[in-house]
């Protein structure tokens, strides 16, 4: 606020304003076994060891479909899909082989979207609702996901439990897979676009003024602080706790409480 001129800011007025309001969200910490992945091309005939150099999210399928009989909710379906990179080996220390491919997660929940009887057109062309052939009005709200890359915990070659005469699966002749366990982290949002009545104070301009920096690279370079905490290792704070009896194994918790394992 510092940068912009304040004379005006005591006097402000209600303005209505078109947002998209959250009705019901949720979020989710899952991890997910025996996650197959369709390989792009075949692994090496002996590899015996995968795995996993980079896994990131590269699309979700997401359907939105009313629950009958409880108004306002809706059922939620999503299908993650990922782009994995891996390295198969033939041996431990061998020289490791760069395989690509895809895998898939679907998931589900239900949460609150509201209702309404209206259609929203623009003169963008974009529209919101439809007319059923019962003549009403189906305005379901918008998902939205948010989606971390996930973590994959595990990585191995799996074994069909058949020899070579097997038909190539996922790219690997032999009936071999790679299957992946992944944990994953999302939230999902269900909005509708709604107007609200909000302050608004009156329009202003930025008061700093926009400048070039002429500071050569080593100036600029002098001025950083040298990172002392890359070259320090970092000590296990607040997550580890001793045990009293030896047969228990601490785990790293909140609550720094012992399971037994």
């Amino acid at each position: 606020m510092n940068d912009y001129s304040s004379k005006h800011f005591n006097e402000c007025e209600a303005v209505p304003v078109k947002v998209d309001r959250v009705f019901d969200s949720c979020s989710d910490k899952d991890c997910i076994e025996g996650v197959q992945v369709d390989l792009a091309c075949p692994l090496p005939p002996n590899a015996q060891i995968v795995k996993t150099k980079c896994i990131s999210v590269s699309d979700a399928c997401i359907n939105v479909e009313p629950i009958p009989f409880n108004k306002g909710f809706y059922s939620v379906d999503i299908t993650f899909t990922f782009d994995v990179s891996m390295l198969a080996y033939e041996t431990a220390c061998g020289c490791p082989v760069p395989v690509q491919g895809t895998a898939s997660i679907s998931k589900n929940c239900i949460l609150f979207g509201s209702e309404t009887n209206s259609k929203t057109f623009s003169n963008t062309g974009r529209s919101i609702g439809v007319t059923d052939s019962c003549c009403c009005t189906v305005n379901p709200p918008t998902a939205l996901v948010q989606a971390v890359s996930p973590i994959v915990l595990e990585s191995k070659i799996k074994n069909n439990g058949c020899g070579c005469e097997c038909a190539p699966e996922n790219g690997q002749p032999g009936g071999k897979a790679v299957v992946l366990t992944v944990g994953l982290f999302y939230v999902v949002e269900l909005v509708r676009p709604v107007t609200i009545m909000v302050p608004a104070y009156n329009y202003t301009i930025p008061q700093k003024e926009c400048c070039t920096n002429t500071d050569t690279p080593c100036e600029v370079f002098d001025r950083i602080k040298f990172p002392t905490e890359e070259f320090s290792p970092q000590k296990l704070d607040n997550t580890y706790c001793s045990c009293q009896e030896p047969e228990r194994k601490p785990l790293l918790s909140d609550d720094c409480g012992c399971t037994d394992l």
